[in-house]
């Protein structure tokens, strides 16, 4: 079963791919990462 999705380009290095996202108006920058979290306290229980 084909899903109609394509590779249409494979871009290699990171100044080509910022380039392209500018050019769409995307995010360059990368997403910031939460401090991670405990257990919740019903596993203590």
């Amino acid at each position: 079963m084909e899903t109609g999705l394509r590779v249409l380009a494979y871009v290699k290095g990171a100044p080509g791919g910022r380039a392209i996202l500018e050019h769409l108006g995307l995010p360059t920058a990368c997403a910031r990462l939460a401090p991670a979290r405990g257990p919740s306290q019903a596993v203590w229980c």
